[in-house]
C-alpha cells in the first residue's frame, strides 16, 4: 500500500495515524517533497477521474484565477495538478490496483480490516 500526500496535511496525518494503530504497512509518499509525475497523476485520473482529485475547498483552488476555476477540464486540470500538487485532495491511496482518495476510518475499516 502506498499513500500519497503532504506531511502537514491534517486529513493525511490522521490517515498515517490511523494506519499506524490498525498495524497496517504503508508506504508513504510526500508528492511536495518527493514530486508528482505525469504518469501517476494519469493513473489516478484514470481510475477516480479528475473532477475526484480536485480539492475545491482548499486556498490553493481559492488562489486559482476566477476565470481557471469556472473554465476547468480534465485536460487544464492535469496541468494545474502537476504545477500545483497542493490541489490534489488527499490521501490518494494506492492498494494493489484499487485507488481511494480521502480518508474516512469508517471507509477504511471496511476496506481494509
Amino acid at each position: 500500500m502506498k499513500l500519497y500526500g503532504i506531511k502537514n496535511c491534517d486529513t493525511v496525518k490522521k490517515a498515517r495515524k490511523w494506519l499506524d494503530e490498525q498495524g497496517i504497512d504503508y508506504q508513504f509518499h510526500d508528492f511536495k517533497k518527493d514530486g508528482l509525475g505525469d504518469e501517476l497523476l494519469s493513473r489516478w485520473e484514470k481510475s477516480l477521474g479528475w473532477e475526484a482529485l480536485i480539492n475545491r475547498r482548499g486556498t490553493t483552488w481559492r488562489k486559482l484565477p476566477e476565470d481557471v476555476r469556472d473554465t476547468i477540464s480534465a485536460q487544464s486540470a492535469h496541468a494545474i495538478m502537476l504545477d500545483n500538487p497542493s490541489i490534489i485532495k488527499r490521501p490518494v491511496v494506492e492498494s494493489g490496483d484499487d485507488v481511494r482518495v480521502g480518508f474516512s476510518a469508517d471507509e477504511w475499516a471496511a476496506w481494509l480490516t
